[in-house]
C-alpha cells in the first residue's frame, strides 16, 4: 500500500478508538477524520469523495423520511401504530417481543431504513409512557429491522445490489424468496439472541430529557368523543393506566362524578376526564385519538390545529383576569388563546377548567397561534410567557390521511415503481401539501447530528475504497483462506474460503457501509468460486448476507446511526451487544449457506 493508504488505515483506527472512548461526539470525530484525509489526499481523495456523503442517496433518503415521520407524529397517527402494533405489555420482556417480532416480519417486505425512520419516534414515545429506557428498545429496533431485511430480495438494498450485479454478470435472475432459506434461520437465531441475552446486556440509560422533572402539576380536562375508538374500552385497555407523570383523577359522567377510577372502568361517549400531571404528560394526552380538550375554546380559535403552538403563561397580579373564572374573564376572546390546563404552586386545582378562578402566579398551558408570544411577551398581564418547544397540537382528523400517504410510499418503494428516495420525496411533499405537518415541524424533525454522522461515515468509507486500502485488506484475507495453514486444521478449501469471504464482508461492512461492502466483495466472491472450480453462488450469498449484518458499530449500518442519539448510546454499547450477535449470525450463516447453495451444484 502507498503512504496515503496507510494513513487512511491509521485514521480509521484512531477514529474507532476516539469513538469508543465516548469523550467526543460521533459527528465531530467522523467529520474531523474526513477533513484530515481530504487535506492529505491530494488528487487521490478529492472533495467529491470526502463530501459526497452529503449528496448520497442514503443520507438524503433518511432526511426525507424524517419529514414523513413528522407528518405521522403531528397528526397523531402515531397512536394508531402504538395501539395496534405494540399494545400494553405487562413488562419489559413482553414489550421487547412485541417490538422485534413484527419489525423483523415487516422489514422482510419493506426496506428497513424507512421502517426505522417511521417507528423511531413511536418507540421513543411508547417507551417513555411505560417507563422503559429507550436504550433498552432502540438497538433492538435497528437490529430487528436489519435481520428481517435478509429474508427477501427487497428487504434491504444490499440484496438488490448483489442481485443486480449477478444479473449483469451472467443474466441470472435472483428469486424473491431465494435468499429466505438462509435469511430465516439467521433471523430466528438473531431474534432469540435479542430476546434472551439482549435484556441482560442492553444498556439501561435514561436520556437527559427523560431524567429532567417538572415540579408543576397541571389540571387538565378531556372529553371522550362519541366517535372515539376509546368508547367501550376499559381504562387499562385504553392505555391510560400507569401513565408516567400523569394520572386520571376523576370522571364526570351525566352529572355524576366518579372520584376513584379503577382500571376496569369502561369509557363512555362524552365522559369528562380530569387528569393531573406534568406538562410533557399533559401534552401527550392530546395525542390520544378521540380524546379532546373538554373546553370548547380550542375549537373557536382561528387557524388549523397544527398551525398552532403551545405556550406557558404565568398570570400577573395586574392581569384583568384576576378574581375571575376563565369563562367569566372571556380569556379566549381577550387573548385569542385557549386555556388547556392550569397549575398553581404545586397545589391541585379542582373543578372544570372554565370555572377556575385565576390567582397571581397561576401557570396556564395555552394553545394559540405563533404570534401569541410576540404580542404578550412584554404584557403586564403575564409575568412570563414561553413557548413549549417541540409540541404542536395533533390534527387527529388527518391521521388516516397521513397513514394513507405512508402506505402509498411503502407500496411504491416495495414494488420497485419508484426508488425509496423518490417515493419519500413524494410522501414528504404530500405531508406538507395536505397540512399533515407544517414546514416548521418538518424542519425541527431533521436530526442534524445523525445526518452529518451518516454523511461523514460515507466519506470515510470512500477513503478506504479510493486509497486501495480496502482492496488490499480483502486480498490478504483471501490469500489466508486458500493457504496451506487453513487446510491443515481440517477445513476444506471451499469452506475455508466461504468463512473468509463472510468475515471480510462483515468486517468491511462495519467499516464502510453495507452497499459499499457488497460492491467491493462481489468480484472476489465470483473470482473465488471460479479459481476453486466450484459454484460461486455460496460466496455471492455470503457477501449478500454478511454485508447486511453490521451490528458491532453505529457507523456500519444507517439504522444504527439513526438510533445512536435518541437512545443515548455510546459507541461501546454497539460493540457490547452487536459483536456477540455478529458472531452468532456468522456461525449460523456459514453453517446454512452450503446446504442451500452447494459448492458443487
Amino acid at each position: 500500500m502507498d503512504p496515503f493508504a496507510w494513513l487512511v488505515v491509521l485514521t480509521v483506527g484512531v477514529t474507532f478508538v476516539a469513538l469508543a472512548t465516548n469523550r467526543f461526539s460521533t459527528e465531530l470525530v467522523l467529520l474531523t477524520a474526513v477533513c484530515l484525509l481530504l487535506v492529505a489526499g491530494g488528487d487521490v481523495y478529492t472533495a467529491a469523495d470526502a463530501l459526497g456523503g452529503f449528496a448520497h442517496t442514503g443520507m438524503l433518503t433518511i432526511a426525507v423520511l424524517y419529514v414523513v415521520s413528522a407528518g405521522i407524529r403531528e397528526t397523531g397517527a402515531i397512536w394508531f401504530v402504538v395501539n395496534s402494533l405494540l399494545g400494553n405489555p405487562k413488562g419489559y420482556r413482553p414489550a421487547l417481543a412485541r417490538l422485534v417480532l413484527p419489525v423483523a416480519g415487516v422489514s422482510a417486505f419493506v426496506n428497513n431504513t424507512p421502517l426505522v425512520a417511521v417507528l423511531l419516534p413511536v418507540i421513543q414515545d411508547w417507551a417513555r409512557k411505560r417507563n422503559f429506557a429507550a436504550s433498552k428498545l432502540l438497538i433492538p429496533l435497528s437490529y430487528a429491522a436489519i435481520l428481517g431485511g435478509t429474508a427477501t430480495l427487497i428487504g434491504t438494498s444490499t440484496n438488490l445490489l448483489v442481485a443486480g450485479e449477478l444479473k449483469e454478470l451472467n443474466g441470472y435472475q435472483f428469486g424473491f424468496f431465494e435468499i429466505s432459506p438462509v435469511g430465516i434461520p439467521c433471523i430466528l437465531v438473531g431474534l432469540a439472541f435479542l430476546l434472551t441475552v439482549g435484556p441482560r446486556i442492553l444498556p439501561d440509560r435514561k436520556t437527559p430529557t427523560v431524567q429532567l422533572e417538572d415540579p408543576k402539576e397541571y389540571t387538565l380536562e378531556m372529553r371522550v368523543d362519541p366517535k372515539s375508538p376509546l368508547v367501550g374500552k376499559t381504562i387499562e385497555q385504553a392505555g391510560m393506566r400507569h401513565l408516567p407523570g400523569v394520572y386520571l383523577m376523576e370522571i364526570a359522567r351525566e352529572g355524576e362524578t366518579i372520584p376513584t377510577v379503577g382500571p376496569k372502568e369502561r369509557l363512555e361517549a362524552n365522559d369528562q376526564l380530569v387528569f393531573v400531571g406534568v406538562v410533557d404528560s399533559v401534552v401527550d394526552l392530546q395525542k390520544f385519538p378521540g380524546l379532546k380538550v373538554a373546553t370548547d375554546q380550542v375549537f373557536k380559535l382561528g387557524g388549523s390545529a397544527n398551525g398552532r403552538e403551545l405556550f406557558e403563561g404565568v398570570v400577573s397580579h395586574t392581569s384583568p383576569m384576576m378574581g375571575k373564572s376563565i369563562r367569566e374573564g372571556r380569556f379566549r376572546t381577550t387573548y385569542n388563546a385557549a386555556v388547556i390546563a392550569v397549575a398553581r404552586n404545586g397545589e391541585r386545582v379542582l373543578g372544570k377548567i372554565g370555572d377556575i378562578v385565576l390567582q397571581p402566579g397561576d401557570t396556564l398551558l395555552l394553545e394559540a397561534l405563533p404570534s401569541f408570544l410576540e404580542k404578550h411577551r412584554d404584557s403586564k398581564d403575564f409575568y412570563l410567557v414561553s413557548r413549549i418547544e417541540g409540541y404542536t397540537p395533533p390534527s387527529h382528523d388527518k391521521a388516516w390521511l397521513a397513514l394513507a400517504i405512508l402506505a402509498a410510499m411503502v407500496l411504491l418503494a416495495a414494488t420497485g415503481m419508484l426508488t425509496i428516495l423518490k417515493a419519500g420525496l413524494l410522501a414528504s411533499g404530500a405531508m406538507l401539501a395536505t397540512g399533515c405537518c407544517t414546514v416548521a415541524s418538518a424542519r425541527r424533525s431533521l436530526d442534524g447530528r445523525v445526518l452529518v454522522s451518516i454523511a461523514a461515515a460515507l466519506g470515510l468509507g470512500r477513503a478506504l475504497e479510493v486509497s486501495g486500502a480496502a482492496g488490499v485488506i480483502v486480498e490478504q484475507a483471501m490469500a489466508v483462506a486458500t493457504g496451506d495453514a487453513i487446510a491443515a486444521i481440517g477445513l476444506s478449501i471451499p469452506m475455508a474460503a466461504l468463512i473468509m469471504i463472510y468475515a471480510a464482508a462483515m468486517l468491511s461492512s462495519e467499516l464502510l457501509t453495507n452497499n459499499a461492502s457488497a460492491a467491493l466483495l462481489f468480484p472476489f466472491a465470483i473470482a473465488t468460486g471460479e479459481s476453486l472450480g466450484v459454484s460461486y453462488m455460496p460466496y455471492v450469498v455470503a457477501v449478500m448476507v454478511a454485508s447486511s449484518m453490521a451490528f458491532a458499530t453505529p457507523i456500519g449500518y444507517q439504522t444504527n446511526l439513526m438510533v445512536l442519539g435518541p437512545g443515548g448510546y455510546r459507541f461501546s454499547d454497539f460493540i457490547k451487544v452487536g459483536l456477540p450477535l455478529d458472531l452468532v449470525i456468522f456461525a449460523t450463516a456459514v453453517a446454512t449457506i452450503p446446504f442451500v447453495f452447494p459448492f458443487v451444484p
